[in-house]
């Protein structure tokens, strides 16, 4: 019997860092039972070039990566979503559109890499502390039993990875 493949929407407010990262990290770590996808609500247009160095670099697949809006993920025939997780402070407290099937959501939110001002390198350490982040949290995430946990405690579990403690 084939296992089920959950769909993971990440959101941000332009789609150019924290949301593509956690979008490669899923599918990186995922083992073939999540799917990641990432959009904004006010797109930029392009993938920040400091994310998409980094991710080449750790050689995630950055292939079919793009800045899109969240419009995509609510219009008919958009893959239905299991899961929606917001990265960023601004859109947290957007109003979200109504996502198809009823994903569970939670607010795992992050300082915005891109806006770190100073040199190179202070710009690529800021980038490898969100992928650090993103990348222990979405770590456990995967590794959870969904099969044990009712949708309150999954519920929880989502929501409590999302509070400062995760961050450090």
């Amino acid at each position: 019997m084939k296992e089920r493949v959950y769909n993971v929407l990440f959101l941000c407010t332009h789609n150019s860092a924290r949301s593509v990262i956690g979008e490669c990290v899923v599918d990186a770590l995922g083992g073939g039972r999540f799917r990641g996808f990432s959009a904004g609500s006010h797109p930029r247009g392009a993938i920040n070039p400091f994310a998409l160095e980094m991710l080449s670099r750790l050689n995630y697949d950055t292939s079919r990566l793009r800045s899109k809006s969240w419009d995509e993920f609510a219009a008919p025939g958009a893959p239905q979503l299991d899961f929606v997780f917001t990265v960023c402070d601004d859109a947290a407290g957007e109003s979200c559109p109504h996502w198809p099937g009823q994903p569970m959501t939670a607010h795992w939110g992050l300082p915005d890499p891109s806006a770190v001002v100073g040199n190179e390198a202070e710009k690529r350490a800021a980038f490898n502390e969100t992928h650090r982040m993103l990348h222990q949290r979405i770590s456990i995430f995967v590794n959870l039993r969904f099969e044990s946990l009712d949708r309150l405690s999954l519920q929880q579990r989502l929501d409590d990875m999302g509070r400062p403690k995760w961050a450090s």
